[in-house]
């Protein structure tokens, strides 16, 4: 790249990532392709694909091996390890929503790293375009740049960011986020209070409230615009801060102190059974995670943080109790987001402490290490959309069937929820205690947002009493005001919902269970997870086994059921409750807090092509949970499905044994 203009070169490659899993395998062994030639495009390449979770134990430039090595298409995976870099290609071009799925930067680096300079999409997702432009990798949604750049024709910069948002422009034209960070960022300040006449959301209250004045953001910006917040919590974990102590002192060296340490918690949530995951034995990579989770404890010993580590099997049983852990963005809800806050984190399902009325989104890994070093979090101002759930939920529904029904409207499926602020209000919402309110903000990462986020009330003051023996205050500001502008309003009756399910390959490929036209026999039921790790879904699966029990069920020998708790004060409850007797009893294997199959680093994954999960997790992408075929479904019918042995409600397990 010269200062003006991206030069590929005279011949530089394009990889089209094809729905057809032929002309991929094509151009792998050299064949130039046309658009035509390739088309249609695969739409959803996630960065589940892009990167599986099993190359994040790499942070450094090997990554230039991995990209795509998880790429589906028409059930085959065409692209193997060192493929693209030896192929020499420059380009990538995708369908709609391209890099759904995890916050994990891993993605674009890989790409980069193995020698592409643009992707070309027909829309991206919100956290991996703002990755791409952190590091430096152009991304473009213009198709008539296809014929100039395979024609070896530079392209000016000003072309190929005219249609980007300022900020965005100028971080690329920067190099990156970190090089921008320390030529405009150190001195950031407060943004003067505006006042403003006009109603306004509680998430635009709280941007307000946390703006940073800088010299190339504005200082009231416009949906659209890019500003920068300063956090009242930052977090990461290991998956991340190898990758983000690398960058940083690639940067900074020796020069590197952190903003407001105090401010960031560090957890070690995702490797506590990386001894017992399929994908990272198959690939020989525990050395690597061991050496992944060393770097992320050298970063908290040098800069003295606060850290949470979760435990294995044999660690749990000479647990004193003193230990506080579970998975991040859980523990995050649990012990430390308030009402009114801004929280960053390193995952992509940083919304769940939405449901405490504050501002969670998730960020990358630049992003974070920016933070770490400036304080000052980027974030494009999001149009909000209020998501009304009206009526009464019938017995047997829960939030998760909600989110799996919003995830299957058109609208949401074609993108419309891209970037965008899912406001839930409503009775139903009022109804809902905290726990399902965190599975609606959680999942707003798989709607495609920046964050989902639920007014305060009674519930979340009671909810912060109960967990932490705090009293919280809800300020008279901290709500959406009367005739605040919404981009949209989505409308449920929850009334007419019944029990949900997402067929395998996507989260919204959403339908209701009793549309299903034949049986689903399943191998594996899974229910944990930080969006159905809380307490509230145990309350499910500890009624659905304990009904099954008194009724002379267990779970079928050919069913491996898995349950694995988000938080040590989940465990305890369930504990303290007697739920681990009856799960033991019912033939469930009991798993310590943290993540696990939900990102293939633990048990419950599946191991073969051919088995069929049902699973209580957010997200069904392809290779996510091993290379089976997963099904999402709420707690209950997880339960219920694992005792049948087909997916099944719990409403027609109990017609079935005659007990309804």
């Amino acid at each position: 790249m010269t200062t003006d203009s991206l030069d590929l070169g005279r011949a530089p490659r394009v990889l089209f990532l094809s729905g057809d899993p032929q002309p991929v395998r094509r151009q792998l062994a050299g064949e130039r392709l046309q658009l035509a030639q390739a088309a249609p495009l695969r739409h959803d390449v996630s960065t589940d694909e892009i990167t599986p979770v099993a190359i994040l134990s790499h942070y450094d430039d090997r990554l230039a091996r991995f990209p795509y090595t998880g790429f589906t298409t028409q059930g085959q995976a065409p692209i193997a390890a060192g493929a693209v870099q030896a192929g020499g290609f420059s380009v990538t071009v995708g369908g709609r929503r391209y890099g759904k799925g995890s916050s994990r930067e891993h993605s674009p680096a890989a790409e980069k790293l193995a020698g592409i300079r643009l992707v070309i999409a027909e829309s991206f997702e919100r956290i991996y375009r703002q990755n791409a432009d952190n590091i430096g990798l152009f991304t473009s949604t213009n198709f008539g740049l296809l014929d100039r750049v395979q024609r070896g024709e530079p392209i000016p910069l000003d072309e190929l960011l005219k249609d980007r948002e300022p900020l965005a422009a100028a971080i690329l034209r920067a190099g990156g986020l970190l090089r921008f960070g320390q030529l405009h960022l150190r001195d950031a300040a407060p943004a003067p209070a505006a006042e403003s006449d006009r109603p306004m959301t509680l998430y635009e209250k709280i941007v307000r409230r946390h703006l940073l004045s800088t010299p190339v953001t504005p200082e009231e910006p416009a949906i659209g615009q890019g500003c920068f917040l300063r956090a009242d919590r930052r977090f990461i974990h290991e998956y991340y801060t190898g990758m983000a102590a690398h960058l940083l002192d690639r940067e900074l060296g020796g020069q590197l102190q952190l903003h407001e340490p105090e401010s960031i918690v560090v957890f070690e949530d995702h490797t506590s059974y990386m001894d017992e995951s399929p994908a990272h034995l198959k690939a020989g990579l525990v050395p690597n995670v061991r050496a992944m989770c060393q770097a992320q404890r050298d970063f908290v010993a040098k800069h003295q943080l606060r850290c949470h580590r979760t435990l294995t099997d044999a660690e749990a049983g000479a647990d004193d109790g003193s230990n506080v852990a579970g998975i991040s963005h859980a523990m995050v809800a649990e012990h430390y987001a308030l009402p009114g806050q801004v929280v960053a984190g390193t995952d992509s399902h940083t919304p769940h402490s939405g449901a405490l009325g504050c501002l969670a989104f998730g960020v990358g890994t630049t992003d974070m290490a920016n933070a770490f070093a400036t304080g000052a979090v980027r974030m494009t101002l999001a149009p909000v959309l209020r998501v009304q759930l009206d009526g009464a939920l019938p017995a047997g529904v829960t939030a998760k069937d909600i989110v799996l029904h919003l995830l299957a409207l058109p609208g949401i499926r074609a993108g419309a929820g891209v970037g965008k602020v899912f406001e839930f209000t409503g009775p139903v919402v009022s109804s809902l205690a905290m726990d399902e309110r965190a599975t609606l903000t959680n999942m707003t990462a798989e709607l495609g947002g920046l964050t989902g986020i639920v007014a305060p009330d009674e519930e979340t003051l009671r909810f912060i009493r109960d967990r932490r023996g705090v009293e919280a205050r809800i300020e008279p500001w901290m709500r959406s005001d009367e005739g605040a502008v919404y981009a949209e309003t989505i409308t449920v009756d929850c009334t007419a919902l019944s029990p949900m399910v997402a067929s395998p390959g996507d989260p919204g490929n959403g339908l209701a269970l009793d549309s299903l036209s034949q049986p689903v026999k399943v191998d594996i039921a899974y229910g944990g997870s930080c969006t159905a790790g809380k307490r509230e879904d145990f309350d499910h699966y500890h009624s659905v086994l304990a009904w099954g029990l008194s009724h002379g069920l267990r779970v079928p020998p050919h069913v491996k059921l898995y349950l694995q708790y988000g938080t040590t004060a989940v465990r305890d409850y369930c504990v303290a409750r007697g739920y681990d007797r009856v799960f033991a009893q019912a033939g469930a294997r009991i798993l310590q807090p943290s993540c696990g199959a939900c990102a293939n680093c633990g048990p419950g994954s599946s191991t073969d092509a051919g088995q069929v999960t049902v699973s209580a997790i957010n997200r069904n992408f392809p290779g996510r949970s091993g290379p089976g075929q997963v099904w999402l479904a709420s707690p209950p019918t997880v339960m219920a499905s694992a005792l049948a042995g087909e997916l099944c409600s719990f409403a027609e397990l109990q017609r079935r044994a005659g007990g309804a």
